[in-house]
């Protein structure tokens, strides 16, 4: 049997693995099965906890459809709430290791239980060769795209995963379930790519819509939110140095893109239950 804890940072859900403890051969396959809302745990995705030769801990996400991913904002907040209160790390500033990067996290921690976690999600890549995106220019910013038959202006920017954000309006009435995949696999997006529907309601605070790249629509996504704070200072909606709030479907993040190019993200981690199933 193994051993899990179901955790959400906003909504965005995954099941959590203690690999300091215990041994995952085939991570691609269990992330599948216990993120099945009706046959398994229901999760968009499975979280690896493991130990780290250049942090204090590594985490390694894999998302609903078995893929793995290089960062999650949401889940890596999870993470260090889970090391604090599991004793594999002892103190309120600690890293974690990702596919994307060595990440920082200040912990906020309150009669022993982690509250609330703010994370140094590193610089924003605004390169498309560097996101991936297929076009050659400097940045894209922006840019007019098609995709099935109408035209979008389209702003796209990696914090570990790559991004496409559009600023429009009526987002709570789009078919995200359709538009979405279409995005997901457009050709300009040689590793696919996550993207974000803003409205912009004033010059701090943003409303988002999030399709996912192997996982679909979810309730919320860190990097996502960190991709659109800084998509909408690119756009001048918003400003650097200055905090942003984004609201999403599953609450909200703060997210503020400094003048040095980096993103800090501010946001809560809850534990929903523990449990043991069948690998």
């Amino acid at each position: 049997m193994l051993k899990f804890s179901k955790m959400h940072g906003t909504g965005n859900d995954y099941v959590y693995v203690n690999c300091f403890e215990q041994k995952v051969d085939n991570p691609e396959k269990l992330s599948i099965k216990v993120s099945d809302r009706h046959f398994g745990i229901g999760s968009d995705g499975l979280i690896l906890i493991c130990p780290s030769d250049v942090a204090d801990v590594r985490m390694k996400m894999y998302n609903a459809d078995g893929s793995e991913g290089m960062m999650c904002g949401n889940g890596i907040r999870c993470v260090a709430k889970y090391s604090y209160e599991h004793g594999l790390v002892s103190k309120d500033i600690i890293t974690v290791e990702t596919k994307s990067g060595v990440k920082t996290l200040k912990l906020t921690i309150e009669d022993g239980k982690v509250t609330y976690v703010s994370v140094d999600m590193g610089v924003a890549v605004i390169k498309p060769e560097d996101i991936p995106v297929n076009d050659g220019a400097d940045t894209f910013i922006n840019r007019k795209m098609t995709v099935d038959g109408k035209e979008y202006e389209v702003t796209c920017v990696s914090m570990g995963n790559p991004h496409a954000v559009i600023f429009t309006t009526g987002i709570d009435d789009m078919e995200l379930d359709k538009i979405g995949p279409l995005f997901e696999h457009h050709e300009l997006f040689p590793e696919q790519i996550n993207t974000e529907f803003v409205e912009v309601i004033d010059e701090h605070t943003l409303k988002m819509r999030v399709w996912e790249r192997g996982s679909g629509e979810t309730m919320s996504c860190g990097t996502g939110t960190c991709a659109v704070t800084v998509a909408a200072v690119l756009n001048g909606y918003c400003r650097r140095d200055e905090e942003v709030t984004i609201k999403i479907r599953g609450g909200e993040l703060k997210d503020t893109y400094l003048s040095d190019g980096r993103v800090i993200m501010k946001g809560t981690a809850t534990h929903v239950f523990d449990g043991e199933i069948e690998e």
